[in-house]
């Protein structure tokens, strides 16, 4: 057995050989070697060039370093989706520049290190899908700049702690699927203000929503507090909330009526399912009115029992009196029901002269008036309201297309009566082969618009009302939305919502005789934003993940702050059940205004088309919607019409010339200021937002579909431009 001296001098002579091995990798790389030795063996390939004899480690496969005052610093590291297993090593908080680190989709287990947040540049913490366990780090904010927070999907336990207050530039906290428990403290929220997603679902959190919540006015996307166990009334402060904010408050224990303020008024049932305690619309369950519920235990007092609680008769006198009510109801009621006949044996005589026509033919004056053929009278709305299934206040219940007419309130939320619509004022805003559409102000100000698809289809109605719930299926701030639809043998409407500010085609293009206005770069990309969020949706969450089919400038409208619309998506099929020719281009299935069809030049269908789809008779693919959301954002870029963009006369090949164009100055190298529209050369700081968004339309205008981004992975990438 060695003595001890030599033992000491033994490993002295390991300590210096080990010494002189590592003593030319930097300090940096000797940090992230701990995060190697925290991870089983079996993880070792994550790490295979993860060499300690290099002077830096920057070559290191997930390391992103950078220059800082002439040295190279580590500033990312992402080794994610590799199941590693294993513990996170506080040494990685002596990164002094990492800003983002990703050890997402491990198996990494033990509780986060405290010492991790010492690494005071950090913004980014990405530690989802891991088995890690124990509470929220106290020194969680000491990073001042971390604005991403996701540890979802873990064994996190405790309660949400409120130093979170502390993190003032958080815009990301993602908590879902963990153990997190306890009432959510107050004054949390409005120190965080800056949150533009938040996810606390599956959870075990108890208590009330706090009041303070409403004051995230930066949250976009789904505030998620599902699957927890909230209690009490949700407060009235949530309606505070921008108006494109989703809620999602299944599965807990709320109670009471929902609130109907604010952004309350744009959530689906779909919101608030199992709270067994809520009521109020849009569920389907009716709140108690005030005084009629009775208290268990109790029994309410009888108005037919005197102070000693004997019965008390009826007098003589009270007996006669309403024998005497009820004869002249009678009569009253045989009034109307002869003056409603002779109402009705006179309407083919009704005269539309001067008044406003909700479209009209040789064959139906659609008038705005209520003897209008292909609508109900009052007798069918009597009819209705004895058995009639038809909501939205009208319609005669027949469900069959061989009654006079369903109106049917997709919406109950947007209540409004057939008669109301019919007296409306009406202004035709354009004809196509899609239908003509109106803008009707209803007798509230809230002005809808309705497209009159046509007149055949009466057999086709179960087809027809099938196709419609898979519509208003579809519900996301970009995209218009459908409130209503009228059903009869000669007259099919569709009531929409009224986009206030036009189309992008007009945006863009100006109405004739004017100059188009001018849109900034921070509009443009918004609006590009806007329309691939839409699609997106469409492609991938819609329930028959919809393909739009006719992306175009004129099918985006666009409102009083630019924020954009994708409308006419499944309309040629209902067109198709209706009668009409689908072929056409043109018109809207909500919202337009008088310039949108009349003023502005009419665009050319294959002008944004891709190249397989214009000889093609198969169905559309999203691949092709893909393509010409690409010919949408050069033209965006541009400021190019495609069809304008050649001098040839070939419909075919126009618009093949403007993306030709544009990778043409690419591959030549041409300066961004001659491709760009010139109202954009003054915003020189948007120059690498210009570039980013170039390379995203040209993804998407590839002759090869399959070489195309989806709509989602476009999205997605947009909106990481800017922010």
């Amino acid at each position: 057995m060695p003595t001890t001296p030599s033992i000491l001098f033994f490993l002295f002579l390991l300590f210096v050989t080990n010494l002189n091995c590592t003593f030319s990798l930097s300090f940096d790389g000797l940090s992230l070697l701990s995060l190697k030795s925290a991870v089983d063996s079996d993880g070792a390939s994550a790490f295979s060039d993860w060499n300690e004899d290099d002077d830096t480690p920057c070559r290191w496969t997930g390391i992103a370093c950078a220059n800082i005052s002439g040295v190279s610093r580590v500033v990312g590291v992402a080794v994610s989706g590799r199941n590693l297993r294993g513990y996170i090593p506080s040494e990685l908080g002596t990164l002094a520049y990492l800003r983002r680190l990703n050890l997402h989709g491990n198996n990494l287990y033990g509780s986060i290190p405290d010492r991790l947040f010492n690494a005071s540049a950090l913004h980014s913490l990405f530690l989802y899908g891991n088995n890690l366990s124990g509470p929220i780090p106290p020194s969680l904010c000491n990073p001042t700049r971390l604005q991403n927070l996701d540890l979802s999907n873990n064994s996190i336990s405790g309660p949400l702690p409120d130093f979170l207050r502390n993190c003032a530039q958080l815009q990301r906290l993602i908590l879902a699927d963990n153990k997190l428990s306890g009432e959510i403290p107050a004054g949390i929220w409005p120190a965080i203000a800056n949150v533009v997603q938040l996810d606390l679902s599956k959870n075990g959190f108890t208590g009330s929503i706090p009041e303070d919540i409403g004051e995230l006015k930066s949250l976009s996307g789904t505030l998620n507090l599902s699957f927890n166990h909230f209690s009490g009334r949700i407060p009235e402060s949530l309606g505070d909330l921008p108006m494109t904010v989703s809620f999602d408050l299944r599965n807990n224990n709320f109670s009471g009526e929902i609130p109907q303020t604010g952004s309350f008024s744009n959530q689906g049932p779909t919101a608030f399912l199992n709270n067994p305690s809520l009521c109020g619309f849009p569920l389907t369950k009716k709140c108690p009115k005030n005084g009629t519920e009775t208290v268990p235990g109790i029994q309410n007092p009888s108005p037919e029992s005197d102070n000693n609680g004997q019965r008390k008769g009826l007098k003589p006198g009270l007996i006669i009196l309403i024998s005497v009510a009820d004869a002249v109801g009678v009569s009253f009621i045989g009034l109307i029901v002869i003056y409603l006949y002779w109402k009705k044996k006179d309407s083919n005589s009704c005269s539309c002269a001067g008044r406003g026509k909700l479209g009209g033919n040789e064959k139906t004056q659609f008038c705005v008036c209520p003897c209008m053929s292909g609508f109900p009278n009052h007798e069918s709305e009597i009819d209705s309201e004895k058995g009639g299934h038809g909501s939205g206040g009208g319609g005669s219940g027949a469900g069959t297309g061989g009654g006079e007419g369903d109106l049917v309130a997709i919406d109950k939320g947007f209540n409004f009566e057939l008669d109301e619509l019919l007296r409306a004022s009406a202004y035709v805003l354009g004809k196509s082969g899609l239908g003509i559409v109106y803008k009707v102000v209803l007798g509230n100000g809230v002005p809808v618009a309705v497209r009159r698809l046509g007149e055949g289809g009466e057999q086709r109605y179960k087809e027809f009302v099938a196709e419609i719930q898979a519509i208003t299926r579809v519900k996301h701030p970009n995209i218009v939305r459908l409130r209503a639809y009228y059903w009869a043998p000669d007259e099919k409407l569709l009531i929409s919502d009224f986009i206030s500010n036009g189309n992008l085609s007009s945006a863009l293009r100006g109405r004739i005789g004017q100059p188009p206005s001018p849109l900034s770069w921070t509009t443009r990309l918004k609006i590009a934003k806007g329309i691939a969020r839409g699609l997106a949706y469409l492609h991938e969450c819609s329930p028959r993940k919809f393909v739009h089919g006719d992306v175009k400038p004129s099918n985006i409208l666009l409102d009083n702050e630019f924020n954009a619309y994708v409308s006419d998506f499944g309309l040629n099929r209902l067109i198709s059940i209706t009668g009409n020719n689908p072929s056409s281009s043109g018109g809207f299935i909500g919202g337009a205004l008088p310039y949108t069809i009349k003023s502005v030049p009419p665009e050319k269908a294959n002008t944004y088309r891709a190249p397989e789809a214009r000889s093609s008779i198969d169905r559309p693919t999203q691949k092709w919607d893909v393509y010409s959301f690409g010919v949408v954002c050069l033209e965006l870029l541009t400021g190019k019409s495609p069809e304008l963009s050649s001098p040839t006369t070939s419909t075919s090949t126009e618009v093949q010339d403007l993306v030709r164009w544009v990778r043409k100055g690419f591959e030549e190298e041409n300066p961004l200021s001659d491709m760009v529209d010139p109202m954009l050369l003054q915003e020189v700081h948007a120059k690498k937002e210009v570039l980013a968004v170039f390379h995203i339309a040209l993804a998407c205008t590839e002759g090869d579909p399959e070489v195309r981004p989806r709509m989602k992975t476009v999205s997605e990438n947009l909106d990481r431009i800017g922010t």
